[in-house]
């Protein structure tokens, strides 16, 4: 009995979930692909927002959570993703924002920034 492995269509998103997953155990997990929003090719993986609500985070700054989760995606970061947006909080820093996440921006960089100016 062999099972095939099916090639996704969304490698480095899924890589970054199960990751995060991994090392964290969150109590809530987001991986946005926010690539569409930046002047990237259609279907391109470099833009990212990822929501981390964990207990692993109580009793670290905001700072250290931020480098846990770089340091934990730096292979990500060497095969293409380019930017990375980070919320990570405890379960209940998460209830207190009534579990929301403000949106990311319109990109104003690269090409779309030349042709405006």
């Amino acid at each position: 009995f062999q099972v095939s492995r099916i090639m996704s269509a969304f490698p480095r998103q899924e890589s970054i979930t199960s990751k995060l997953q991994q090392r964290f155990t969150p109590k809530h997990l987001d991986v946005i692909n926010e690539s569409y929003m930046h002047n990237v090719p259609k279907g391109s993986e470099t833009h990212f927002k990822v929501v981390v609500i964990s207990d692993e985070f109580k009793d670290v700054s905001l700072l250290e959570r931020h480098r846990m989760i770089n340091g934990l995606l730096d292979e990500e970061f060497k095969t293409g993703v380019h930017a990375l947006s980070i919320v990570a909080k405890t379960p209940e820093q998460w209830e207190k924002s009534n579990q929301t996440v403000s949106p990311s921006p319109s990109c104003l960089g690269g090409k779309a920034k030349e042709n405006r100016q």
